[in-house]
């Protein structure tokens, strides 16, 4: 259970985040769900900066459709409004954790809110390699703005192989 200041902290962001969260599911599951998402309003509460549109991995939707179908469901209730968002609903506050995550996984974008202790908004790439034999790049871009991150663990990288983490001509604002 989170302590009294979390709590404050939660329930000053919590109906813009659920809101959020909720127009992505319905989204992502809906008809256009793997077409990129520009048309839309990020909330006062998100720290770091989106990189918009919001891309889809479709191969990654495909994994979590279930997923997010279930998720989706199970918040009905909150999205009509029957019941009252609140930050002492464990249940709640769990399953949008759960939603989260799988939005993050699927944009390939940390989702942040004021007040958490996680890595701020924005675009984030993870690669789990095993053996580098030629080139892999977490990120090649003409200009990366705002907070982006690349994590790669590789197990080796052969001799004349190239392991690159961002490539851009220009990071940062």
């Amino acid at each position: 259970m989170p302590d009294p200041a979390e709590i404050a902290v939660i329930s000053s962001v919590l109906p813009a985040l659920t809101t959020f969260l909720l127009n992505r599911v319905e989204r992502l599951v809906g008809p256009r769900g793997a077409e990129p998402e520009g048309d839309l309003t990020v909330p006062d509460g998100l720290v770091g900066t989106l990189g918009i549109p919001l891309h889809p991995d479709e191969h990654r939707l495909a994994l979590r459709r279930p997923e997010l179908e279930l998720l989706r469901d199970g918040l009905a209730a909150y999205a009509r409004g029957d019941i009252a968002v609140s930050a002492g609903d464990e249940a709640l506050l769990r399953n949008l954790a759960r939603l989260r995550t799988a939005l993050e996984d699927v944009y390939g974008q940390y989702l942040t809110f004021a007040g958490e202790d996680r890595p701020a908004s924005g675009p984030y790439v993870r690669q789990n390699l095993t053996t580098v034999s030629g080139q892999a790049t977490g990120m090649d871009a003409d200009e990366i703005t705002g907070n982006a991150r690349v994590v790669q663990d590789a197990q080796s990288v052969a001799p004349g192989a190239t392991l690159t983490g961002m490539k851009a001509r220009r990071i940062g604002p």
